[in-house]
């Protein structure tokens, strides 16, 4: 081996060295400065309540103060593409939706492996979704309401806040599951779908129940599922879905932070081990109840694999209905 080559590889050496010393002294001095949570929705939604509790109460586990930034529109892209393009030091987070990351990649023009773009670093609350319908239905049951779609084939019409959303893709599965016809109307939003809900034009939705509740409790609507695996805190006196003849047919939403790409496994760890703490904070856990949320606090190798079995479910259920990607 010629002298130069010695020295070439010498440097080479000296230079990974310190570039791991200086990723470790990043680790070790995380957080130094304020993180921010990039919410792909628009403030004072469902999601940016969440993300601001969240936020301040991982902000005091950790000595920083935790910025909420809005940037929704484009089905979450730009918000996802503001992360993904950020430096991969832990103080950008994206404070994403189950279906930013695993039904929107699906629907893109170009198929993308979110995973390839993000690093997981846990799941912070899960919630599952009502099956409502309108109160003028004579039903009260998910049985009653596939027996009154078998008995009126196509009288059925499914609400959502638009093509390619969880609750129309929950839509589209119940009727396959259920062996039943019906159409899917998709709105511009929740707002103009409920009120048509509650008048009868249409007869059924998918939705998270706080969007729903004040109509429900002034008997508008009438809710006859849930779509849990279990029996929710949140949700314990509604029957679960699968129970009324439609095994295998549960799902929940659910928030979760991803990070770039490439964040060091020590502050992923760091970050991990806040959001651990929050999980025994009972005032914390109560807060977010009232937003129609349960706590559920995961580790970063939890949320990879919930993201990959569901992005493969519902990949699933978008080919069979054959809902038209963008």
């Amino acid at each position: 081996m010629t002298t130069k080559r010695v020295l070439l590889q010498a440097a080479i050496c000296a230079c990974a060295t310190f570039v791991a010393h200086q990723a470790h002294a990043q680790a070790d001095a995380f957080p130094s400065k304020t993180l921010r949570f990039i919410v792909p929705f628009a403030a004072g939604g469902p999601a940016d309540v969440v993300a601001r509790e969240v936020a301040q109460a991982l902000g005091k586990e950790l000595g920083q103060s935790v910025v909420v930034e809005n940037l929704g529109g484009g089905a979450g892209v730009p918000a996802t593409n503001a992360v993904v393009r950020a430096p991969a030091d832990g103080y950008t987070l994206l404070f994403a939706a189950s279906g930013n990351v695993v039904i929107q990649p699906l629907l893109s023009r170009k198929r993308v492996d979110i995973l390839t773009q993000l690093s997981p670093v846990g799941m912070v609350t899960t919630s599952p979704h009502v099956l409502v319908v309108s109160s003028q239905l004579p039903v009260r049951t998910v049985k009653e309401l596939i027996d009154h779609a078998q008995a009126n084939p196509g009288s059925l019409n499914f609400a959502s806040a638009g093509v390619g959303g969880l609750a129309h893709l929950a839509s589209e599965w119940f009727m396959q599951q259920a062996g039943i016809q019906g159409r899917h109307l998709a709105y511009k939003g929740s707002s103009q779908a409920m009120t048509d809900l509650a008048s009868g034009q249409v007869q059924a939705m998918f939705s998270s129940l706080p969007s729903m509740k004040g109509m429900v409790d002034k008997g508008l609507l009438r809710v006859v599922g849930v779509s849990s695996r279990s029996q929710s805190p949140t949700y314990k006196d509604f029957p679960l879905i699968k129970q009324a003849g439609l095994p295998g047919f549960e799902y929940t939403t659910w928030y979760g932070l991803f990070g770039p790409v490439g964040v060091p496994p020590a502050v992923v760890e760091k970050l991990g081990t806040a959001l651990g703490k929050l999980a025994a904070d009972k005032a914390f856990e109560a807060r977010l109840r009232e937003q129609g949320v349960d706590l559920h606090v995961s580790a970063p190798q939890e949320l990879a694999e919930r993201t990959r079995k569901e992005t493969a479910a519902w990949d699933k259920v978008i080919r069979e209905s054959g809902i038209h990607l963008n």
